[in-house]
C-alpha cells in the first residue's frame, strides 16, 4: 500500500492486489474499502494484475478535515490512483458510488480507460427527485455506532445485520480488518467516520454524471443484482441509452451488493464482459 495526492491533494491509499496481465482498477463503494474487493480480485488475477484505491476518507485513507466529498472529487481519486500505477487505458471495475467515480473519471479524460464494468453505479438522470432518500441514508448513516471494543465485538455486531449478513465470509472478514483502526486504548473505530459516510450520500445526487455519460469512449457494461432495490432496472436502462458503447447486464440472485455477496460470480461476468470487447 501507499499514499498518494490526489488532484486536490488528498492522499489516497492504492493497494496493489496481485496478478499478470493488463492492468484492471477495482473500486469500492460508500463506506467499504479496497480490501473487501480483494476476494473479487484474486478471481482476476490470472487475467489481469489488479490493484484498489481507498477513496478519500475510506479504508487506509486518512480522514483530512476541511476535505470534501464531491464526487468529482472522487474521480480525481481514481486518476490519482492511475497516476501512481502509471497505466493507460486500464480496464476497470466499480461497485455503487465507486462506479460512478469511474464514470465521472472517464468523462473527464476517455483516454485512460479500456472498458469499464460498474454495478449498479449511482449516476441517476434526475438526482433532484432522490433527494429524500439521500438525506434518509446520510441521517442513518450519521446515527452509525463508530467504536467498538474489539475486532470481535465489531465481527459480532455486523456478521447478524444485513447487508453485512449477505456478504460473502472474506469480504466480511477483510470489513473487519480494513474498515477498522485500533485505537491508543485498544478499542477498534470505523476507519470511514459516520459522517464521511452521510455527506458521501448527501454528495450522491449533486454531481452531472448522467449528463456526461455520452463523454465516456469506452466500452461499460452497467450490471445490477434483480434483487436490488437501489438501482431499478430502468435506471439501469437510461444509463445504458446515455453511453456511446454501453451494454446491460442483470445477475440472477444478487442484491445491490453483488461483488460483496458472491465475487466468484461476479468475477466471472466481469470475466466474459471484457473478453467479449465489452
Amino acid at each position: 500500500m501507499r499514499l498518494v495526492p490526489s488532484g486536490d491533494g488528498v492522499p489516497v491509499a492504492v493497494h496493489e492486489l496481485g496478478g499478470a496481465g493488463p492492468d484492471l482498477l477495482i473500486v469500492h463503494g460508500t463506506g467499504f474499502c479496497a480490501g473487501m474487493m480483494a476476494p473479487l480480485a484474486a478471481e482476476l488475477t490470472s487475467s489481469y494484475r489488479c490493484a484498489g484505491v481507498d477513496l478519500r476518507g475510506h479504508g487506509a485513507s486518512p480522514v483530512v478535515p476541511g476535505v470534501g466529498y464531491h464526487w468529482h472529487d472522487l474521480a480525481g481519486d481514481v486518476l490519482a490512483a492511475l497516476d501512481a500505477l502509471e497505466v493507460a487505458p486500464a480496464y476497470a471495475v466499480g461497485h455503487s458510488s465507486g462506479g460512478a467515480a469511474l464514470l465521472l473519471a472517464a468523462s473527464r479524460d476517455p483516454s485512460r480507460f479500456e472498458a469499464l464494468w460498474c454495478f449498479e453505479p449511482i449516476v441517476w438522470p434526475d438526482p433532484v427527485a432522490l433527494r429524500d432518500r439521500a438525506q434518509g441514508l446520510a441521517a442513518a448513516a450519521s446515527r452509525r455506532r463508530a467504536v467498538f471494543a474489539s475486532r470481535e465485538e465489531a465481527a459480532a455486531n455486523f456478521a447478524s445485520k444485513p447487508p453485512f449478513s449477505g456478504f460473502d465470509p472474506r469480504v466480511l472478514a477483510a470489513y473487519l480488518d480494513c474498515g477498522f483502526a485500533e485505537r491508543a486504548d485498544g478499542t477498534v473505530e470505523l476507519c470511514c467516520p459516520p459522517e464521511v459516510e452521510a455527506e458521501m450520500y448527501r454528495m450522491g445526487v449533486t454531481h452531472d454524471g448522467f449528463s456526461r455519460l455520452p463523454r465516456v469512449a469506452c466500452p461499460v457494461t452497467v450490471a445490477r443484482g434483480d434483487r436490488s432495490e437501489a438501482l431499478g432496472q430502468e435506471v439501469v436502462v437510461a444509463q445504458v441509452a446515455a453511453l456511446s458503447r454501453g451494454q446491460a447486464v442483470e445477475l440472477d440472485g444478487l442484491g445491490h451488493f453483488g461483488p460483496l455477496e458472491d465475487p466468484a460470480r461476479v468475477a466471472a461476468a466481469v470475466l466474459d464482459a471484457f473478453r467479449s470487447g465489452g
